[in-house]
This record gives C-alpha cells, structure tokens and sequence, in this order.
C-alpha cells in the first residue's frame, strides 16, 4: 500500500468539482429564469469532447434563454453525471495504482425496457417542476404532486430503485419547505440526488449477473444506521472454486427498523437476513455454491447457496489474499466520490492524535482516519484504533483520502489481539453487547404487544 500516492494531487479535480459547483448553484435559484448562466455555459463546455457534447451545449442554450423542456433537463443532469463519473475515475485510478490490485474489465450493460412508461414520464415531470423551481422555490404543492407518482412506483418492483430514491428525496424537500427560508441549502446533496433520478428515470440499466462457486473469506463490517433503517454491509474476498483470481466482493442487507433499537440491537433485525454475520461473529469462512453475483461485485445473497466453512482470521485474508484480490468496476451511475469504499490493509504506521482525531503516519505522509464512522453496535473504539499497529479499513474521498477502520491489531496485556467493528454481528457474550441486545429485545417486545393490540382493536 503506497500511501504517499494518497497524498499527492490529482490533476484536473479541482477544476472539474469546480465546474459542479457553478452549475448547482444555477439549480439554486432554478432553471425556469436562470440567474447564474455561467454555470451552464461551464458544464457545456465541460462535456465539449464528449458524445453529450451537442446535446448539453443546446441544453445549456435552451436554460439559459429561458426555453429549456423535460429532454434538456435530461442532459444537464447527464452531464453533471459525467463531470462527477470523471472525478470518480481519477480518484479509482490514484487508488488502484496505491494499491497495486488489479482491476476487472468494465462489464456490459444493456438498457432494459419498462412496461410502465408512463410513470417514467411523469416522474421525470416532476423533476423538470422542481428543477426549474429551485431549491429555493420549493413549497408544499410543489412537493406533494410526486406522492402519486411514488405510490405508484414503488407497486413496480423493476422501478423500486428509482422510487424509493424519490420518496426520500421528496421526504427532505418537504421538511425543508418553504425553500425561501431557508438558511442553508445542501446544494451538492440535492443536486446529486436530482440528477441521478433525472437519468433513473429514462429507464433502467441491467447490469450482468452471474453466479459464484468458492470459499468467502470475511475482511470486516460496515453498518449504517438511520432512525427508521439499516443496513450492513460486509466486505470480502471470494476464492473461486475454479482456480481464477480472488475478487473482492459485498453483501448487503438493509432492514426497516424503529427509532427506539439503536446499537448493538440492529443486530437482531439483520441475522435473519445474512447468515454471513454468524461466520463472521465466529471468525469463519463460507462455502458458497452458485452465489448470484453481479459484474459489480455484489453478491445477491441467498442462504441456500451458502453454508459455514473453516476458521479464517480476517488479517491472515488482508495480508496474504487481499493484494491478488480483483477489483471489479463501478456501474455508471455510481461513480461518483461519495460511494467509493475500497478495502485495505495498513501497517507500520505511527499514531498521531487523540482519540477524537487520530491520523496514521508512514515516512512523513498521513492519512486521516475518520473514527467518527465506526458503529456503536461493536467493540471497535477510537481508542482501539488510536493504539493499533494494524488496520484493515475502507479508503474513502471527502475532499482528501480518509481511512475508515473495520478492524485493528492492538496489544491487550502484551498480547496481539483483533477487535472487529462487526464481532457482535451473529451474537455475543461480551457484556456490554449483551446489555445492549437485551435492551432491543425488550424495547421489540413492546412494540409488537403494542402493534398486536392495534390490530385487535
């Protein structure tokens, strides 16, 4: 791991977030009497050696005169798409080279037909509404004309994706009405989710999908908790049973839960959706036999195709097999910044810092390490990860690269010891894990008696 390749500048990104920026700051005040045309001209010129070059410059025209339709709109959210999918790929390359892994060839994709045009149709209106409104002319009309567009997109399970981007999305416009109030717009935020939803809802693209046969092998946990959500998603490498190169993988599960479960009491909702998290808990492999797996590397956990296999150390994994691990490609419409989670393994570094800010140190080059991510629901702490020597972690970019720990060698007693933010995954004897599942399991006892006494009634 090459961490001095983290530290130097990437050229060009500057200039391109740059030129991000310009345009959603048009989306501001909206595109209907655009006030900042300048944004616009940027973007278009931007894009100018690209097959969108054409339509984005008529776009871009089209706004700026005030005479812009649904199908411009389209293009500027494709070429936002565009600008970001490079700012992206720079990074990917700056942290494939870092890593000296390789990388998997770019799969095929094919635009597959919806038979519910129509609901595409009117879900990219409401777009064009909101866009040429701005963020700062939202209101409550405005928001509410997507609820029947969104009740009816989530009944199609081809369009589920786009859906419940939308409802979230409306969800934050509406708790932040009246847009002329406001006294601070998270502009990047909404943009991102404006134009993704834009292209989402031209159609939707089928990424390939095969199947899996080897052994997988555990390198750590992420968890993201939301007050009615949450989702794990655990990182590893597969070894096929075929003999071809091990590739790194991810499961994912993501559940609905109450506000009052928090911490290691997610637990309990995600286990009976990923048997993986018992393999993980107990230090174990799994044995998968014809695992979906897409060309991105997310397998479409099933449990019948998977059963518990040998013990396997998740740092043994990150020293030996993780440096021969492929790393596949990223979709399209997720290459952007904010998504990249790329695994590694770190040693020899020196800590500097304290527990609230800890930064690793290799030859004069740092690497900041964002403890703030690490999940409550696990016995990995800052200050763990403060008086580590090793670190199995995901490189992320927030304007810089940035550690997150999944995992870390500390000495306890004079004794090597792994701490995993997932070790309370599958279960717990651990005191504080077990406090906390008990709390859990009283506070869902007593939502179900609650929820059963509704029904009754």
């Amino acid at each position: 791991m090459r961490v001095d390749l983290l530290t130097d500048p990437i050229a060009g990104l500057d200039e391109a977030l740059a030129v991000v920026d310009a345009f959603d700051d048009v989306l501001v005040a909206g595109l209907l009497r655009p006030q900042k045309i300048a944004g616009l001209t940027e973007l278009a010129d931007a894009v100018a050696g690209s097959p969108l070059a054409s339509r984005v410059a008529e776009a871009a025209e089209k706004t700026a005169a005030g005479a812009a339709g649904e199908e411009h709109f389209v293009s500027l959210a494709a070429a936002r798409i565009a600008v970001f999918g490079s700012v992206h790929d720079a990074i990917f390359a700056r942290l494939a080279e870092a890593t000296g892994r390789p990388q998997d060839e770019d799969p095929a994709r094919q635009a597959s037909e919806t038979e519910s045009p129509n609901l595409l149709a009117a879900a990219r209106s409401w777009l064009a509404d909101l866009a040429r409104a701005g963020w700062q002319g939202i209101d409550h009309d405005l928001i509410s004309g997507s609820a029947q567009v969104i009740s009816a997109l989530l009944a199609e399970p081809s369009l589920r994706r786009l859906a419940v981007l939308l409802d979230g999305f409306a969800a934050e416009l509406a708790a932040s009405c009246p847009g002329a109030a406001l006294d601070r717009v998270p502009v990047r935020r909404w943009g991102d989710l404006w134009s993704r939803a834009m292209l989402l809802a031209l159609h939707h693209e089928v990424s390939a999908t095969s199947t899996v046969t080897g052994r997988l092998l555990p390198l750590g946990v992420d968890l993201l908790e939301h007050s009615t959500a949450a989702q794990v998603q655990v990182h590893a490498v597969v070894e096929p049973e075929d003999g071809t190169a091990p590739r790194l993988v991810r499961a994912n599960v993501t559940v609905p839960k109450p506000d009052t479960i928090i911490g290691a009491g997610i637990w309990q909702l995600l286990r009976p959706h990923l048997s993986l998290l018992t393999a993980i808990s107990e230090g174990r492999s799994m044995d998968l036999v014809d695992m979906p797996v897409t060309a991105e590397g997310d397998l479409l956990w099933q449990d019948e195709h998977a059963r518990l296999g040998e013990p396997a150390d998740a740092f043994s994994t990150a020293r030996v097999v993780l440096p021969k691990a492929v790393t596949p490609m990223v979709a399209p419409l997720d290459r952007h910044p904010v998504r990249i989670a790329v695994p590694v393994f770190i040693e020899g570094y020196d800590v500097e810092g304290g527990e609230d800010e800890v930064t690793f140190t290799f030859a004069g080059n740092q690497l900041f390490v964002e403890t703030d991510r690490i999940p409550a629901a696990g016995p990995l702490t800052p200050k763990a990860v403060a008086s580590s020597s090793a670190c199995i972690g995901l490189i992320r970019w927030d304007g810089g690269f940035r550690l997150q720990p999944l995992a870390v060698e500390t000495t306890v007693r004079k004794k090597t010891t792994a701490v995993h933010a997932g070790a309370w995954a599958g279960g717990t004897t651990d005191k504080a894990g077990v406090k906390a599942e008990k709390a859990a399991t009283d506070a869902a006892a007593v939502l179900r008696e609650r929820a059963g006494r509704l029904l009754r009634k």
